[in-house]
């Protein structure tokens, strides 16, 4: 029997916990902030959630669907691996929610590899500072494909409704967690990074170096980087955050300006050293 969630319920849990993890990380960044920030927090957020808030209108406009909705309508029409494979059905849940994270892996490589979509993947990465709200910074366009890719890969997958929903759920919550300006006890770190992708591990990923910024790709868990090669343990010197073509607050720092970023050519050239 498939496992179905009203809307309005999916809604206000998915929105319940984004809005305690949002609280949680946030008064730990104020707490015990890893890095001192390079501009106000009311700079950025202003244009950080405002990029948030302007993504999920376009979606409820260009997608109005739920992921959840169509993993029920592929699991109706039988699409999918994970439909055709008799088997127990806790098992299909864990690896529904398993290959999606590994696609979205493969997802943010791609982002990076082809130059039209890193021209939008740039307004992620060029932020000046990195907190929580860089989890959720992203181009509107990038958005919608990102979405279109998601579904594809249920549909491919034929991922179960409840797979989807754990997958929803840990992206938005791991995709703050990892980038928040804290990081966990020495002690505690290592360990967790075995398995979970760390703001320490991710942090090396917003490197103004190119060969760490193209690595650390995961955003929930961290063994994909180890098992496929992309992994980098920690940057090689104090860590310098952004991109080094785009340091204007105007460009990167407001809403007009990070809507304009990929249309535009970078206002300047800063050479990294990367020896």
């Amino acid at each position: 029997m498939q496992f179905t969630l009203p809307t309005d319920i999916e809604l206000a849990l998915r929105l319940g916990v984004f809005l305690a993890m949002f609280a949680a990380l946030a008064l730990w960044e104020a707490a015990a902030p890893a890095r001192a920030p390079r501009l106000s927090r009311l700079v950025r957020w202003r244009a950080n959630l405002g990029l948030a808030v302007l993504n999920v209108l376009v979606l409820r406009v260009v997608l109005p669907g739920s992921a959840l909705a169509f993993a029920a309508f592929a699991a109706e029409e039988g699409w999918g691996s994970l439909n055709r494979i008799a088997m127990p059905g806790w098992i299909a849940v864990a690896l529904g929610a398993v290959l999606l994270d590994l696609v979205i892996y493969f997802q943010h490589v791609l982002f990076h590899s082809v130059p039209a979509l890193a021209r939008l993947h740039a307004v992620h990465h060029a932020d000046p500072d990195f907190d929580l709200t860089t989890g959720i910074r992203f181009h509107p366009l990038e958005i919608v494909l990102s979405t279109l890719i998601k579904l594809a890969a249920i549909a491919a997958l034929g991922a179960p409704v409840l797979a989807v929903l754990i997958f929803e759920v840990l992206l938005n919550a791991t995709a703050m967690f990892n980038h928040a300006n804290v990081s966990l006890p020495a002690w505690l770190e290592p360990r967790v990074r075995r398995v979970l992708v760390t703001p320490d591990m991710h942090r090396t990923h917003h490197s103004v170096i190119e060969t760490e910024r193209n690595s650390n790709y995961g955003f929930c868990l961290s063994v994909w980087d180890r098992w496929l090669g992309t992994y980098t343990p920690a940057p090689r010197g104090e860590l310098d955050i952004g991109l080094p073509a785009w340091r204007d607050a105007g460009s990167i720092a407001t809403l007009g300006g990070v809507l304009r970023m990929p249309f535009r050519n970078p206002p300047h050239e800063v050479p990294v050293h990367t020896q």
